[in-house]
């Protein structure tokens, strides 16, 4: 695992020395040679090693944090610090904060706020064990850590992972959109019952949008271009995030649903003056534990996995270094860590018991015409399709990797497998009537692989052994990592097996 010095007899300058030479020896050493100048092997090795890894962003591998890495990549990372942020924390933000205060009214304030530090400190940990292990071998690609440390199956399983959660991810936003839309469009047209018009059939909607907007995106060469739209992105999520705190103060508990009562807002009054007392629906709960409680462990493991897009951000990374990717993920993480916890906290403050699996549908029970709450849903809805094309991108790598992985990057192929991965995703929403329950799955399972399990059996066969023995601390706490992804993986799908079995899922439920 280990037998690595032969790299060191290379001209190559300290620094690259100091972050290849560790990888030289590990399986498949072939193509590990990339990162070395290797001026007296370099035929046989450049073009043999450096073919594998330029496909799609051909930006995977670059040998340690310097600069002379440009000749195995067609572009020096340009991105800066703070698109790089941008981007990534758009690929942490997604649908999941819709559930949030869901989540939060099934595990109370509490106990949520502890689950959200914990899943947010563990992600960061585990950016920092793939950016190590990266930097070791000299590789920004999550499929080819896999192949370094456990060869084919390694880099298949890091592969089939990244595509499962991903597709989950953006079908998930498109189900947004198909289920969104029309009710948007319906709202601002004042139209009560609709008569089959084309133009408020969720259908058709999810096809233009793919078109118009998510396909012209996935279609960029590079993700670092995205980070303008992923800005955007995520300014109307802030928009979102005040709009929920603004309506906390402004809908009285309890509420008395809209379609019970056209005088809603007397008998809201009523009910909170009447009595003098609070009501016992209107306290908040500090910890919860019921049958749904099981839903909120794999919708928090949703709501940080970015693991897929952090090598590729960090390769396109302005002058790269392993500390400034991680200052990015850290910045990234924490932003989103706050915005989620005031979204769950200030949305199930604003309904308590009465929340709903999906946010915004609560504020409709209220009054479907609140302009406010409409132009929130235009915002999630641009939040969500933004998103799409940043998801997109690990999944195409993902599939370039494990299909044609000696091929050089090519336009009718990119384009190709973005076009097959959206229409593959539109057939999934349109025809599938409810994928709830397999998100939930999906969540529990991919979700703790890409977040727990790889990054540290990768992290513990990529280090050699010389460098950090089995015994040593950082390896002993990858181990306990890789325990607490399969505790966290077991724990999910039994909570859900249990939940389907007792018949009282919410997953039949949902949209």
């Amino acid at each position: 695992m280990s037998e690595d010095k032969p790299a060191e007899s290379v001209d190559s300058p300290p620094a690259e020395v100091n972050a290849i030479p560790n990888g030289k020896g590990h399986e498949g050493g072939e193509e590990i040679t990339k990162t070395p100048p290797a001026e007296d092997c370099e035929n046989p090795h450049r073009t043999e090693n450096a073919d594998p890894n330029l496909p799609e962003s051909q930006e995977f591998l670059s040998g340690a944090d310097d600069k002379k890495t440009t000749r195995f990549t067609d572009f020096e990372g340009k991105t800066s610090f703070g698109m790089s942020v941008f981007n990534l924390g758009n690929a942490i933000m997604g649908s999941g904060i819709l559930g949030l205060a869901y989540a939060m009214a099934n595990t109370g304030v509490v106990l949520f706020l502890v689950l959200l530090t914990v899943v947010a400190v563990l992600s960061s940990y585990s950016i920092h064990l793939l950016l190590k292990s990266s930097g070791i071998v000299g590789i920004r690609a999550y499929e080819q850590l896999g192949y370094r440390a456990f060869g084919t199956p390694g880099k298949m399983a890091a592969g089939i992972a990244i595509t499962l959660q991903n597709i989950g991810a953006m079908s998930s936003y498109l189900y947004i959109v198909k289920y969104e839309f029309p009710l948007v469009i319906q709202a601002f047209l004042k139209v009560d019952k609709p008569a089959g018009e084309w133009y408020l059939n969720g259908n058709y909607l999810v096809i233009i949008v793919s078109v118009a907007v998510i396909l012209p995106l996935a279609l960029m060469k590079q993700l670092g271009y995205l980070g303008y739209t992923s800005g955007f992105s995520l300014s109307c999520m802030v928009f979102f995030l005040v709009s929920v705190i603004y309506k906390k103060f402004n809908v009285p508990c309890p509420f008395v649903d809209f379609a019970f009562n056209s005088t809603a807002s007397e008998t809201n009054v009523s009910a909170i003056d009447s009595g003098g007392e609070t009501d016992p629906s209107c306290i908040p709960k500090m910890a919860n534990l019921n049958s749904q409680t099981a839903y909120t462990i794999p919708i928090l493991a949703f709501a940080f996995v970015c693991h897929p897009e952090v090598l590729p951000i960090y390769t396109e990374l302005r002058n790269a270094t392993k500390k400034k990717m991680q200052h990015v993920a850290n910045i990234s993480i924490a932003v989103m860590y706050i915005m989620y916890f005031l979204a769950a906290l200030f949305g199930y403050l604003t309904f308590y018991g009465e929340v709903e699996a999906e946010l915004l549908h609560t504020y409709s029970r209220i009054d479907p015409y609140d302009t406010l709450i409409l132009c929130v849903r235009v915002a999630v809805l641009t939040a969500v399709t933004l998103t799409v094309p940043i998801v997109l991108f690990p999944v195409r790598r993902a599939i370039q990797q494990m299909m044609f992985p000696n091929k050089t990057f090519n336009w009718p192929r990119h384009i190709a497998i973005a076009f097959s991965l959206l229409t593959f995703i539109n057939l999934l929403v349109i025809f599938a009537p409810n994928i709830l329950g397999i998100f939930g799955v999906i969540g529990a399972t991919s979700a703790p692989c890409l977040i727990f399990i790889f990054p540290a059996i990768f992290y513990i066969r990529i280090v050699p052994k010389e460098e950090e023995p089995l015994r040593s601390v950082p390896k002993i706490l990858a181990a306990c990592f890789a325990g607490i992804g399969f505790l966290f993986m077991i724990m999910s799908l039994s909570f859900i097996i249990m939940d389907w079995t007792s018949g009282t899922s919410k997953a039949s439920s949902g949209h």
